[in-house]
């Protein structure tokens, strides 16, 4: 179950960064420079409307887009160099732009579902990527760039200092200085910001972002009057925001938001601590047997949370139940080796009970809390098992030999004699067991275990013949699996057949899920590079593997294919995903779910909706058919351009599947600047589309009307559309209105745009 933190307030924040897809009033101030995208290696950035937006000081990852996964688990890892994954955790794609978000009220914990119990540290450098069914569908590696310095006023002058690495792009950087208070002022909104480049005008303020050779920035603001400027200088919300990409629209991807001065997130809403406040990972599988007055403790080695110290060792204690006043007596050892796994601890009293802790050591401290373990009295001899169990064999093998009870030591000799002597003791001639035995020549080997009560296990014998004789090699997949109804399609690559003069003889497939080997093996001739490999339950995952063989024996087993998940007896499948163009008119939008189960099957779509009154809701005709239709309407505030998601449900047999299709508007991009004197306001732009019409509305979006304008073509050489809304006299605004927001019948919007006086 995926833990999610349920603090009902917290900060929030605009849901996108860029010029396009803006909301809350944002919109991005874009330098004169040109852009040049820095992208990570091995790293995927998303593209618009995906994105993954990463705030490293309070540990927190926003997952924006993602649409056409709805309702999909997506994994969410954060990667460093030369220590892995140092965070982890999988949440649920939902409906919206924002699809989960990770250490944020009302987001998942850092842990979620993958185990990895610790809030990372995020640091730059790092890579935080998402995957779905083991794919990676985008990544952002954090941006080296965050403030420094806490701002510094000189009369109406405020400067911010800050920190740029040298992998970043000064062009794709932005300084922000956030304060509510500031909408009360002349500067309107809740924030004030420096782009690179000189002085810029804008309401109340002008402001500039400047680089020095050292790795510097410094955001310079200029305000109208002193008393915005001091609410600015007393704000504490200096950010440094730095992307890797921004594309044709101005949408900022793989986008790294610094917050100067905010705590770290671990611990948030009852998430999992940071990786240095718990101290280290203690160690697993502790096993405590009393022998005498002795105590035999056990245990599995612990493996540092990645990101943090390397465990130095371990620190072993039994503390007496007895009470004397208020002390108990404690005895312990300190084993200064990470990789013990055993000790002793001696001397103790025979009569006494004890609890025994056993706590790893760093240099971030001691395990905390230590967990106490009771001793216990074994009388049961242990088990020992050998794999592989013995036979022929055409090259050299490994034997592995396993005890059933942690700490037992295994011992073999390879004469057939006892390795365990009278009085449960090693015979002197006997091979104590360290790790998997190589066996290059035919060899009969004897076994044996003594488990940390000095019980006895049975003696075992096992046999190998090597023939040494040369066998293909493991072959390959070429490609995922492809699934059926109740089968998979694997198709592989024939291997050397492992010397001249021998030929393959044919192919052994086996069918994998997550419990181990499924059913019995399919076998093809050695002519044959594919099987269909039926007998499969529906709704499931699998994987496969294949060996070749020839006249001496069998390859090695080929690596696992790929995840596949084969069709159950009813097929859900809703089709492809769809783009389509907004148009002058209503567009006309066919679903296709011929891919589904046709006999006797029943059939109903639904459009996924944000909410009862979503605007960008559709008329679904033919619901219950396998291609219904919709018309995709002409754009109108409050509509959206984000994806449509429409969901398949199939009922046949009694049994019912669902499957999710996504149909993605694509609209035409228009820009506007707005001028203002008394009597006479005029809005010239462009579209990249002609035959639209343009609403003018002040404000923002749902802002009065102000007025329309068709789009016509551009008078050559231009291309495109341009438009002009002039109001003169009596219909022009009595005063300048500020900003205007523009939206076209073709979906595309721009602004807020700032109005300028002539």
């Amino acid at each position: 179950m995926n833990e999610k933190l349920h603090a009902p307030g917290g900060p929030q924040f605009p849901r996108r960064y860029g010029r396009a897809g803006t909301i809350a009033g944002i919109s991005a101030v874009l330098c004169a420079t040109s852009l040049i995208a820095i992208p990570s290696a091995n790293a995927a950035v998303p593209t618009f409307p995906d994105n993954l937006v990463v705030f490293p000081d309070r540990d927190f990852v926003t997952i924006e887009g993602y649409q056409d996964r709805v309702g999909q688990t997506g994994l969410v890892e954060v990667t460093r160099k030369g220590a892995g994954v140092v965070g982890s955790a999988q949440g649920v794609v939902a409906a919206g732009d924002v699809a989960f978000e990770i250490n944020h009220p009302g987001g998942y914990c850092w842990g979620a579902g993958t185990g990895l119990n610790v809030t990372p540290d995020i640091r730059p450098g790092d890579v935080v990527s998402i995957k779905f069914n083991g794919a990676e569908a985008g990544a952002t590696t954090v941006q080296d760039a965050y403030v420094t310095e806490h701002s510094s006023l000189s009369g109406t002058t405020l400067t911010v200092k800050g920190h740029a690495g040298a992998n970043v792009n000064p062009a794709q950087m932005e300084q922000r200085i956030v304060e509510p208070a500031l909408k009360d002022t002349s500067v309107g909104r809740r924030d004030v910001r420096a782009v690179p480049g000189p002085l810029t005008v804008e309401n109340g303020y002008s402001s500039s972002l400047t680089f020095g050779p050292d790795g510097t920035f410094t955001a310079t603001y200029e305000f109208n009057d002193a008393a915005t400027a001091g609410i600015a200088a007393a704000a504490s919300g200096e950010r440094a925001m730095a992307w890797e990409v921004e594309d044709a629209d101005a949408n900022r991807q793989g986008l790294t938001i610094a917050e100067f001065g905010e705590l770290g997130g671990p611990g948030m809403g009852g998430c999992p601590n940071g990786p240095l406040q718990s101290g280290p990972a203690g160690p697993t599988n502790v096993k405590v047997s009393k022998t005498g007055s002795d105590l035999k403790v056990n245990w599995t080695p612990a493996e540092a949370i990645p990101g943090t110290p390397a465990i130095s060792g371990y620190r072993i204690t039994a503390v007496g139940h007895t009470r004397t006043g208020n002390e108990q007596t404690e005895t312990g050892v300190r084993v200064s080796d990470p990789k013990a796994a055993s000790t002793v601890i001696k001397g103790l009293r025979s009569d006494e009970a004890y609890d025994v802790y056993v706590v790893s050591v760093s240099a971030a401290g001691e395990t905390f809390p230590a967990v106490p373990f009771i001793p216990e009295t074994d009388t049961t001899k242990p088990l020992v098992t050998a794999s592989p169990n013995g036979g022929t064999f055409p090259t050299a093998q490994e034997l592995t030999l396993t005890a059933n009870e942690l700490g037992s030591d295994i011992f073999y000799t390879l004469d057939g004699s006892d390795p365990i002597g009278s009085g449960g003791v090693a015979a002197e001639d006997a091979n104590l067991y360290k790790g998997p035995v190589p066996v290059s020549a035919s060899t009969k080997l004897t076994y044996a275990a003594i488990d940390p009560s000095g019980n006895v296990s049975d003696n075992g014998t096992v046999e190998f013949i090597i023939t040494n004789n040369p066998v293909p090699d493991a072959p390959a997949f070429t490609g995922a699996p492809v699934a059926g109804k109740g089968s998979a399609t694997v198709s592989w690559t024939a291997p050397n057949p492992g010397a001249e003069g021998l030929t393959i003889s044919g192919y052994t497939v086996q069918a994998y899920t997550g419990n181990g080997a499924f059913g019995s093996q399919k076998k093809v001739a050695g002519n044959v590079t594919s099987l269909v490999y039926d007998g499969l339950d529906g709704d499931t995952e699998y994987r496969f593997t294949v060996r070749a063989s020839n006249a001496n024996g069998d390859s090695p087993e080929s690596a696992k294919s790929e995840p596949v998940t084969v069709q159950g007896e009813v097929v859900a499948n809703a089709g492809p995903d769809q783009s389509i163009v907004r148009r002058t008119t209503a567009s006309n939008v066919t679903l296709d779910g011929t891919g589904s189960t046709a006999t006797g099957a029943t059939y109903q779509w639904r459009q996924v909706l944000s909410n009862p009154t979503d605007p960008d809701a559709v008329n679904l005709a033919g619901s219950t058919t396998l291609q219904p239709t919709f018309s995709l309407p002409v754009y109108k505030y409050p509509m959206t351009n984000k994806p449509l998601t429409f969901e398949l449900t199939v009922t046949a047999g009694g049994g019912t599947k669902t499957d999710v299709v996504t149909v993605t508007p694509i609209p035409d991009r228009v820009t506007a600047q707005g001028q203002w004197k008394s009597r006479d306001f005029r809005v010239d732009g462009t579209s990249t589309v002609v035959g639209g019409t343009i609403t003018v509305r002040s404000g923002g979006p749902g802002g009065a009307v102000l007025g329309t304008a068709p789009v016509t073509a551009a008078a050559a050489p231009g291309t495109g559309g341009i438009f002009t809304l002039r109001l003169r006299d009596g219909n022009a605004p009595a005063a300048n209105p500020g900003t205007i927001w523009i939206e076209s019948t073709l979906g595309g919007t721009a602004g807020p745009i700032t109005v300028v006086n002539k």
